[in-house]
């Protein structure tokens, strides 16, 4: 299953197709997200899928900053000491997305183990501001460990987000590698709570960084678990040299036989491909879920 790459090449396979397109759309995404000077996980995590949803006029919103207090291998997010939060940005956020036209808006955030309770009230404002300036636009969240505190947890939940996401990314045996400031059991007690809590919860993983199959079939299962609702599974492509090698490319058919088996395993939604991540045709998933936009 899947292509063993040596760690040194780098050519990617040849169903990896992303078309660069520029449009009249992105050209105004960018300038809304300009003029409000906020920035997305579009582009500062490096996303293969930034031509094709701002050409869509979609775009995730990265709240609380673009510099994370976490230093992950696999990610191209910038690491170091952040600013104080932005009071402001909630409104900045909620108007950016009327502007853009959003039915559907994803949130997420660096890491800001920083602050006491993780950026959880941001979170809580965001969602907050997003209803009030427009209402009619529904919205996911895709939330950090906030430090294991289920206090946190309660403010973000009680906002009430349509999803509530938070991103595994790896199997256990990796998180020493991989994110070595995190830990795997309080990324599922997060997941466990917030459905006990009573929103809706999505979880992610990034292959090809070194597990094995049977490791992320034990992760998917430990996610059903947990009530885990919705599932996205995609392949890790290496921002740089400077971060961790690929291990492995899966190929299409591969990602398909992990749907099948997650859709038997009792997952409502598995979204499942080379390209995916977490926030990649949520809309889609969300509506598929059964939710409307109204």
């Amino acid at each position: 299953m899947g292509d063993i790459i040596n760690n040194d090449e780098m050519r990617l396979p040849k169903w990896f197709k992303v078309r660069m397109k520029h449009g009249n759309d992105l050209a105004d995404v960018r300038i809304i997200l300009r003029s409000h000077h906020l920035h997305t996980v579009c582009e500062s995590a490096v996303c293969p899928n930034i031509w094709e949803c701002w050409n869509k006029r979609t775009a995730t919103f990265m709240i609380l900053g673009d510099i994370c207090t976490r230093n992950c291998g696999y990610c191209a997010v910038k690491t170091g000491s952040p600013d104080p939060p932005e009071i402001n940005e909630p409104e900045r956020v909620a108007l950016a997305a009327k502007e853009m036209g959003l039915e559907y808006a994803v949130i997420t955030s660096v890491d800001r183990d920083d602050l006491d309770d993780g950026g959880a009230s941001i979170f809580a404002m965001t969602v907050a501001e997003i209803r009030r300036v427009s209402p009619e636009t529904k919205v996911e969240l895709l939330i950090p460990d906030l430090k294991g505190s289920f206090d946190a947890l309660k403010v973000v939940a009680e906002s009430r987000p349509d999803i509530l996401g938070h991103n595994l990314e790896t199997v256990p045996r990796l998180y020493r590698v991989i994110k070595p400031q995190a830990s795997y059991e309080i990324s599922i007690a997060i997941i466990k709570k917030a459905g006990v809590m009573g929103v809706t919860t999505k979880s992610g993983l990034i292959l090809g960084m070194g597990e094995e199959m049977d490791e992320v079939r034990e992760v998917m299962g430990h996610l059903i678990e947990a009530g885990c609702k919705i599932l996205t599974l995609g392949q890790y492509l290496r921002p740089s040299k400077a971060h961790l090698p690929v291990a492995r490319y899966y190929n299409p058919d591969d990602f398909l036989v992990l749907k099948e088996e997650g859709c038997l395993m009792g997952f409502e939604h598995v979204e499942a491909g080379p390209l995916v991540r977490s926030s990649y045709h949520a809309e889609e998933q969300y509506i598929r879920m059964g939710g409307k936009n109204e």
